[in-house]
């Protein structure tokens, strides 16, 4: 009896034993461990699960603080160490996984508007390119580079148009026809106005070719005539050019159009627009020239009269056409070229107009009787004006058809080594750049000397006025002059010293002051040859 009584007992001890032991673990680990959380509810603590392996085979799940997980089973240890079971593992593991989760997802959600901001901005297409147009030429040429979309939007004729309606191009200087090393050149150096720096274009169309001229129109640059010769320019295979090609600086792409009636080499050149009204009294004028030259021959209407009416409808319909185009095209120009020297290197007087609507040349009356060697010439209000090497004006009516001799009083006293040379300002604002003596300004014993002189034409009187000296002595008797709205810009280039230099000066003739300035000094031309003084040419163009 007793015996069992023991054995009844006994079980019932272990039990408290275990029982009390876990309450004292408990409460220690209550003052000392931060995890600790009791359940008011069921009095279960909700501490860590211990892990208990026995050996290596496989482990045990169990909690050491409630008698409803069952006893401690015999030979099974604890994985994170028998000294200390306060050190909870699981518990431990699953606060760093929990934490490490929750850090991720707070990254996560500071990032999602920094992305937004910087990744999903997406400009409209006009937007961009009310922005790029607005960039210089250099700029825009980088931007190309940026992406296919960029280089599609900045490179159609709407883009370049709205940029130059919009007043944003800066003036760019191209001068052409360099030689180095005894032979032409295919190189177009261009300046750009704005930053002050001179850049290098390669132009494979222009090797073996020099003695051409240049003239702008809007963007674009017609290279018209010229020579070229095989090789070293020694003039024993030289040809003369009637083809005429148009150089886009913006895209750098070259073009053919119509070629000229008759070869040219250094022609005088120059462009005008049209308007719908200078396009019927054109029509008057071809007009008026056949029933001119029916004078000396037989009418159309004696050589088949049957067929009248229908050459009269046939004309009108075409007159017809031609106003609605003009109409339509508003960008219509023409270039007129006068004089130069032939295939023989002869003098030539004749001359024919380029009109870009029909892509053709057609001749026109040539220039006066006795009136010399043109030297130079330009567009001045609508008007072709050129002058000769024996101080001659002559203007060319573009309505009317006819060549006017100017008469006037007097001449601008000038050194006849040193061509004039004629610009026109913003249409309207007629100039001649030549050379003349100055007699020391007064002084006794002292010697003349030649200065570059600026002189106005007074288109009411007819009268030069001295209005600018240039600052620089005239060492290039073939220096170019070209003007691009109030501004007047000049390139000399001359050998000294067995070195060529250059100098590009500018004058604003809107200051009453008209002072020039040097813009350039020495920058491109120590490369090239002497040849290059005679050969250059020049051209602005708004980019």
């Amino acid at each position: 009896m007793i015996s069992e009584r023991l054995k009844e007992v006994e079980p019932s001890n272990v039990s408290n034993r275990l029982a009390r032991s876990a309450s004292q673990k408990l409460k220690k680990n209550n003052h000392g461990s931060v995890m600790a959380d009791d359940d008011s509810s069921g009095g279960v603590s909700l501490r860590c699960l211990s892990l208990y392996s026995r050996g290596s085979g496989g482990c045990k799940v169990g909690a050491a603080t409630s008698d409803e997980f069952g006893e401690v089973t015999k030979g099974f240890k604890p994985v994170c160490g028998t000294h200390d079971t306060s050190v909870d593992c699981f518990s431990y593991g699953v606060e760093r996984f929990w934490k490490r989760n929750n850090r991720k997802k707070n990254l996560e959600v500071e990032k999602e508007p920094h992305r937004k901001n910087t990744m999903d901005v997406f400009l409209p297409d006009d937007v961009l390119e009310m922005c790029l147009m607005r960039l210089p030429l250099t700029s825009l040429m980088n931007s190309r580079l940026v992406c296919k979309k960029w280089r599609a939007l900045t490179s159609t004729p709407r883009f370049m148009q709205m940029r130059r309606e919009g007043c944003f191009p800066s003036p760019w200087l191209f001068v052409f026809g360099t030689v180095k090393d005894g032979y032409c050149s295919r190189e177009i150096f261009g300046f750009d106005v704005s930053f002050k720096k001179w850049h290098k274009i390669e132009a494979e169309v222009l090797t073996d070719r020099f003695l051409f001229s240049v003239a702008t129109v809007r963007d674009d640059i017609f290279v018209v005539g010229g020579r070229s010769s095989v090789g070293r320019m020694d003039g024993s295979s030289c040809k003369t050019h009637r083809g005429v090609l148009v150089f886009s600086p913006s895209t750098k792409s070259w073009q053919k159009v119509a070629s000229m009636k008759h070869a040219r080499s250094k022609p005088v050149l120059g462009v005008c627009g049209v308007s719908s009204d200078r396009l019927v009294v054109k029509n008057q004028h071809n007009h008026f020239l056949r029933s001119r030259t029916r004078v000396g021959g037989v009418s159309d209407v004696y050589e088949d009269p049957h067929r009248l009416s229908i050459r009269r409808l046939s004309r009108n319909s075409i007159d017809e056409k031609v106003k609605h185009a003009s109409v339509k095209d508003r960008r219509r120009f023409l270039i007129m070229a006068a004089g130069g020297l032939g295939s023989w290197e002869e003098p030539l007087d004749s001359c024919e107009i380029y009109d870009s609507s029909s892509n053709k040349w057609t001749e026109i009356q040539r220039l006066p009787v006795d009136f010399g060697v043109v030297c130079s010439a330009v567009v001045c209000n609508g008007t072709f004006y050129v002058y000769s090497e024996t101080d001659k004006l002559a203007a060319y009516d573009i309505g009317l058809g006819f060549w006017v001799r100017v008469q006037m009083t007097p001449a601008p006293p000038r050194v006849h080594e040193y061509p004039p040379k004629l610009v026109s300002c913003d249409d309207r604002r007629l100039f001649m750049v030549s050379v003349s003596w100055c007699e020391g300004d007064g002084e006794i014993g002292r010697r003349n000397k030649a200065v570059r002189k600026l002189w106005e034409l007074d288109l009411v009187y007819l009268t030069w006025n001295e209005v600018s000296k240039h600052p620089d002595a005239p060492m290039d008797w073939n220096a170019v002059f070209v003007a691009d709205k109030n501004l007047i810009f000049g390139v000399e280039m001359f050998k000294i010293f067995g070195q060529v230099l250059e100098f590009l000066t500018m004058c604003d003739v809107a200051d009453p002051a008209m002072k020039w300035v040097h813009v350039s000094k020495n920058q491109v031309a120590r490369e090239m040859d002497a040849a290059s003084c005679v050969m250059k040419s020049m051209a602005v163009v708004h980019l």
